[in-house]
């Protein structure tokens, strides 16, 4: 080896800038400033992979929170539609006599039977081929449905005349008996 060409070595103190730790390792100079250690360096630390796993997991709560959103708008949606008085009356699944009994009247929609409703029973009794028991179905179709039936009294009712019985055989007799 040739004397008076290798540089002179020293023990020199490192220091880190970004945590301020420090060392004493052997260089040419007698004192080392660096940026980064693996003491704070974000590679050596594990850092690095947290910090990417954080980004994933902000975005995984984002995605699902938009999902959650579009899904309780969509079910807000849905709601208002099953409550629509313009869905057609084939929602109610009425018998089919009712359903055609309806359609030939002109009633297309859950809005006009509620309609027809609001006029009173005896508006829906007069379309033909529409009974009683059709009448009885269709409100509990529109209740199951969520929809508020309108209760309108209907018109007093004339009354009846008393039966007159003709008299029988057997009746003169008790009358006559009666009388004596």
């Amino acid at each position: 080896m040739k004397t008076g060409i290798h540089p002179t070595v020293y023990e020199a103190k490192v220091t880190c800038a970004s945590c301020g730790k420090t060392w004493v390792t052997t260089s040419t100079r007698k004192e080392l400033r660096i940026d980064v250690c693996s003491n704070c360096h974000p590679f050596f630390t594990g850092e690095s992979a947290r910090i990417l796993d954080v980004e994933g997991q902000v975005d995984r709560f984002y995605k699902k929170l938009s999902a959650r959103q579009t899904y309780v708008e969509q079910q807000k949606v849905k709601e208002e539609a099953a409550t629509s008085p313009d869905r057609s009356i084939d929602d109610l699944v009425l018998s089919p006599r009712a359903t055609d009994a309806l359609k030939k009247a002109g009633v297309l929609s859950i809005g006009q039977v509620l309609a027809k409703l609001g006029e009173g029973n005896a508006a829906m009794l007069e379309i033909a081929g529409f009974g009683q028991s059709s009448l009885t179905a269709t409100k509990k179709k529109l209740r199951a449905l969520g929809f508020e039936v309108p209760e309108v009294p209907d018109a007093p009712k004339a009354p009846k005349a008393p039966k007159v019985v003709a008299p029988s055989e057997g009746a003169e007799t008790t009358e006559a008996a009666a009388g004596e």
